[in-house]
């Protein structure tokens, strides 16, 4: 018989507060929505005040907070830790995961859209880790960073430059302020998603023979869901990865094995 005091001890996150970036859809909600049936209360950040993921939050007896703030614009990510402050907030578990796609040949990659990538998906991420692990350090309080990395943070990919480049940086980050801040009682990780079914994808699901490739390279046999991120996120959000840190946990069907 399983002992479910001890498997809350290691994976209950009643009591703690987190923040999600890129939880209006696809792998980002499903982590949020599982951390929160874990037991955690929600901050999302979100470009608009749309609500169907804090429904789906508040339906689970949980907490939600939306703050609006543009991911493109420094001034307002810089904005967001001091404004979940201001509601009286403590935010333990920060789970970055916003992140965009733009696709060209490298030849002709536009500056504005390697600019728009690399501000989203790696300046965004650094200046709220930078900012969450400072508001949880100077608190003297444990906490938990989870970024969001890319099979491209080993690979590079075709024709996405500015998205392999912002990802192999996401991972060297985390390495970097994990070094930093492991002592202090704050763990940083990535998770690294394979080739999963959402909508930044749909050019590659679109292209027969691209799509076809991608499918025969897949131990697993399958495209991944964002169901598949649940458990990955609540163990590194929880005491059960308290001596993990540093790492880039890959959620790929077995692509990176081969």
């Amino acid at each position: 018989m399983a002992d479910f005091e001890y498997l809350a001890s290691l994976f209950s996150l009643a009591g703690k507060t987190a923040l999600c970036t890129g939880a209006t859809r696809g792998i980002g909600q499903n982590m949020t929505l599982a951390l929160a049936k874990a037991g955690a209360d929600i901050i999302l950040v979100q470009r608009n005040d749309n609500p169907a993921t804090r429904e789906k939050i508040e339906a689970l007896g949980r907490k939600c907070y939306i703050i609006t703030a543009d991911l493109s614009s420094k001034e307002e990510v810089r904005s967001i830790v001091a404004r979940a402050v201001e509601l009286g907030l403590k935010i333990d578990i920060l789970l970055n995961c916003a992140g965009i796609q733009r696709r060209f040949p490298s030849t002709d990659f536009p500056d504005d859209a390697w600019e728009e990538v690399l501000q989203v998906n790696l300046t965004t991420c650094f200046i709220l880790c930078r900012d969450v692990g400072k508001h949880i350090i100077e608190d003297g309080r444990q906490g938990k960073i989870i970024n969001i990395a890319s099979l491209l943070t080993f690979q590079g990919g075709v024709t996405v430059p500015a998205y392999a480049a912002s990802k192999g940086g996401i991972g060297q980050l985390t390495k970097a302020l994990s070094n930093e801040w492991i002592s202090k009682g704050v763990t940083v990780n990535a998770i690294a998603p394979g080739y999963i079914a959402t909508d930044m994808n749909e050019a590659l699901i679109a292209d027969p023979v691209r799509s076809r490739q991608i499918l025969e390279r897949i131990p697993a046999q399958r495209w991944g869901n964002p169901s598949d991120f649940e458990g990955a996120a609540v163990f590194l959000a929880s005491n059960a990865s308290k001596y993990v840190s540093g790492d880039i946990l890959l959620v790929d069907g077995g692509w990176m094995g081969r």
